[in-house]
């Protein structure tokens, strides 16, 4: 039921079903590459609108559209320069209204990326603050003096590489970037810097969106005294590669500052009057007791982001172990995770989980069914229900800073974000009528979505009945979680709500494996997976087999 709400910050939005948000499967478009309506070679929000048939059929909740504002692109629009317009590139402000009355239409609920930790250089707020020490917005940004040897105010380091401050010439002062030196960090300290982001938000909760994604959330707020960052101990898990010397700090005074949660309730109450959802984006080196901070029922983010499964370890005792700390830690506030296993910032899970290097549909289908079995929600990234691989794309042909920066050892984020194959039969996939900003991968279009889409042996055809399955299992959704012990390559858990329950079980591996359950179970109906025998309580899966079963009591 939709009812009118309001609150301190006066203005009226549309309540909706309290937790829909919980277990919900959430389909991340990258809109540069989705799909191209004007020939121009850049996807854009018209494309989006025009294929969210697509998007409908899967069986998805809701769609998390990253930025598509007005940007300089040097980060691709994650610099932001104006909150409120849509970039040429990607049309106007009426298209986007058009596409949120399409998706509602179709029963899509639409999450949209917003950046609040940084803006781009070329922001009004930023010409405004660099151009004296003593404007009314002077103070909007994380300005510093150099030491009295000129070197930069601390050790801080930028994501993207070396030092995270920039020497500003008008100012005689660095300014810190935790990312690109385009990307100026805002200074939260400022009241009216939380102020005037407050009310970028409020102006597209009034719009009708259905929630945020906040972008490096924890990133929000520094240490006001400019305390350098101790050496890492070995013991922390990196967001970043280990050849970035971003890895070689622990994050202790740059981001995950305990004033964010304050700035995190000012945000939520904003958010509850407009009927909007917080997930929150926390990257952190030990991200789950910050994830349960941050996701403290019904004080601050609604779900919380996880990196954790977006690494290149994969195995049973590892993804067993990086679930069980964000569950626990979840479980003493109350808080809720979104799981992903690709974005658009990392390779592509069917080629960064794949150690046989050759393409295989049945381990593809198993890293879909792991994902949309763990507790919490679930981001889908466009192109996993076809089970794309990674691109290649050739260093003079990469457009990614990051990728350019650290070649050849790491060639950037450019292959995950190749456009989506429509067509085999047309050029560059169908995506385009133009050139399109990143090749249409040549391995891509054997895996375009006409070819699979009337095959029901394809991958797309998996993905479409695992994602209608699942809506009929709500212990899937949102029932509580726990693991069995079981051999590598097998992974064990069970999901239980009061007197129901069901277990899944995952052959991580290329050959067949056997497992002793505790208790005879019947096969869950209608499931997609296939190929498992039960002989009592002796399961055999085949290669990258699936299994999920209940007591026979329950069924």
């Amino acid at each position: 039921m939709l009812f009118a709400c309001h609150n301190e910050f006066g203005f009226l939005g549309a309540c909706m079903a309290k937790d829909w948000w919980r277990g919900a499967v959430i389909y991340q478009i990258y809109p540069r590459s989705f799909m191209d309506s004007n020939g121009d070679g850049i996807g854009d929000l018209p494309g989006i609108t025009g294929t969210l048939g697509h998007v409908a059929g899967l069986g998805v909740d809701a769609i998390w559209i990253s930025p598509f504002f007005r940007s300089p692109m040097k980060d691709f629009g994650y610099d932001v320069s104006d909150y409120r317009a849509v970039d040429p590139i990607f049309g106007t402000l009426a298209d986007f209204d058009a596409l949120l009355a399409r998706a509602h239409g179709l029963g899509l609920r639409i999450i949209i990326d917003q950046v609040l930790s940084h803006t781009s250089d070329q922001h009004a707020w930023f010409a405004a603050s660099r151009a004296s020490r003593d404007n009314p917005q002077a103070d909007w940004y994380v300005w510093a003096d150099p030491q009295p040897d000129g070197t930069p105010p601390n050790n801080w380091l930028s994501v993207f590489g070396g030092s995270a401050w920039q020497w500003d010439s008008r100012r005689r002062q660095y300014y810190l970037h935790s990312f690109l030196a385009e990307q100026p960090d805002l200074n939260f300290h400022c009241p009216a810097v939380q102020e005037a982001l407050l009310g970028e938000v409020k102006f597209w909760c009034e719009r009708g969106v259905d929630g945020f994604r906040f972008d490096a959330c924890n990133h929000q707020f520094h240490d006001a005294q400019l305390r350098d960052n101790p050496p890492a101990s070995g013991g922390e898990v990196s967001t970043v590669r280990a050849d970035n010397p971003y890895a070689m700090q622990q994050h202790l005074h740059d981001k995950s500052q305990p004033e964010n949660l304050l700035f995190l309730e000012k945000l939520r109450r904003l958010l509850d009057g407009g009927g909007a959802v917080a997930l929150g984006e926390v990257g952190d080196e030990d991200a789950p007791p910050v994830m349960a901070r941050y996701t403290e029922r019904d004080k601050r983010l609604h779900l919380a982001y996880s990196f954790s499964l977006l690494t290149s370890e994969h195995s049973a005792r590892h993804l067993r172990t990086q679930v069980e700390a964000l569950d626990s830690a979840l479980a003493r506030t109350d808080g809720w995770g979104c799981w992903a296993v690709s974005n658009h910032d990392v390779p592509r899970v069917a080629s960064r989980w794949n150690a046989a290097g050759s393409a295989d549909t049945r381990r593809d289908r198993l890293w879909l069914a792991l994902l949309l079995s763990l507790r919490g929600s679930a981001s889908v990234y466009q192109g996993e229900e076809l089970g794309l691989p990674e691109a290649e794309v050739p260093f003079e042909l990469l457009q990614d800073p990051y990728g350019r920066a650290f070649w050849p050892e790491f060639k950037g984020r450019d292959g995950c974000r190749t456009p989506m194959p429509w067509r085999a039969d047309q050029p560059h996939g169908g995506f385009t009528d133009g050139l399109p900003w990143l090749p249409v991968s040549e391995a891509h279009l054997a895996l375009a979505i006409d070819q699979q889409a009337g095959d029901p042996r394809s991958m797309l055809h998996y993905s479409r009945a695992l994602l209608h399955w699942r809506r009929t299992q709500p212990l899937l959704r949102t029932g509580g979680m726990r693991f069995f012990d079981a051999p590598e390559p097998l992974l064990w858990f069970e999901r239980r709500e009061g007197d129901k329950a069901l277990q899944a079980v995952f052959n991580l591996s290329d050959a067949p494996a056997t497992l002793q359950l505790d208790a005879p179970l019947v096969p869950l109906s209608g499931s997609p997976f296939g190929g498992a025998g039960l002989d009592g309580r002796m399961l055999t899966l085949p290669p990258y087999g699936v299994f999920m079963g209940e007591p026979p009591h329950a069924a």
